[in-house]
C-alpha cells in the first residue's frame, strides 16, 4: 500500500466514523485516560498486523495486536497484547491465567465489544484478564487497534501497562 490514502487522518475520525461505537468507545477511554495520543482513523481497513504496518509505513513487531482468549475455568475473555510479528505461546499464557481454550467471534464480540479485527488493548464491555508481551519493548512506539478495523492509535510499550494496568510477560514462542 502506498499513496496518501494509507497515511493516518489528521483529525481524530471523519464525522460519519464517529459513529462507529467501538471507535468511539476507545476514544472516549483514551481520553478519560489522560492519554496524549488520539486514535486515528485509516483510509483502508487494517484487519492484519500486516495491513496495520503497510498502512502505517511500520515494522510488522510495530503493531500491538490483541489476541483474545477464553478461560475455561469461569469462561472469562483473556488478552494477550503481543507484538505483530510473533506468535503467542498459548502454553506460556495458560501457565500465567490458568487453562485457556479459542475464543470465536462471537465470544470476542459479547466480551470485549469489538469484532476480531479491531480488538482495542483498553475500552472492553467486560473487564478481560490481561498480559502484555514483553517483546513489544523492542520499540520505542507501537500502534494498537482502537475498536474498529480502520482505528488505530499509538503508543509507548508502557503506556499499555499504565492504560490496562497488566503485567508483562513471556507470552510469545521463540523465533
Amino acid at each position: 500500500m502506498t499513496g496518501e490514502s494509507a497515511v493516518p487522518s489528521e483529525s481524530p475520525a471523519p464525522a460519519q466514523e464517529v459513529l462507529h461505537e467501538g471507535f468511539a468507545q476507545v476514544c472516549r477511554v483514551l481520553s478519560a485516560l489522560g492519554h496524549p495520543h488520539a486514535p486515528r482513523w485509516l483510509e483502508v481497513p487494517a484487519r492484519t498486523c500486516q495491513e496495520a504496518a503497510e498502512a502505517l509505513g511500520l515494522q510488522t513487531g510495530q503493531i500491538a495486536k490483541s489476541v483474545i482468549f477464553r478461560r475455561k475455568a469461569d469462561d472469562v475473555a483473556v488478552l494477550v497484547v503481543a507484538s505483530g510479528d510473533r506468535r503467542v505461546d498459548e502454553k506460556k499464557v495458560a501457565a500465567q491465567v490458568g487453562p485457556i481454550g479459542r475464543a470465536d467471534a462471537d465470544f470476542v464480540k459479547a466480551r470485549t465489544g469489538f469484532s476480531i479485527g479491531g480488538v482495542s488493548p483498553v475500552g472492553h464491555a467486560q473487564p478481560p484478564v490481561t498480559l502484555i508481551d514483553r517483546e513489544l519493548f523492542r520499540f520505542e512506539e507501537v500502534w494498537a487497534a482502537a475498536g474498529h478495523p480502520n482505528g488505530v492509535f499509538r503508543l509507548h510499550p508502557a503506556d499499555l501497562e499504565r492504560l490496562t494496568g497488566a503485567p508483562v510477560a513471556d507470552v510469545v514462542k521463540p523465533e
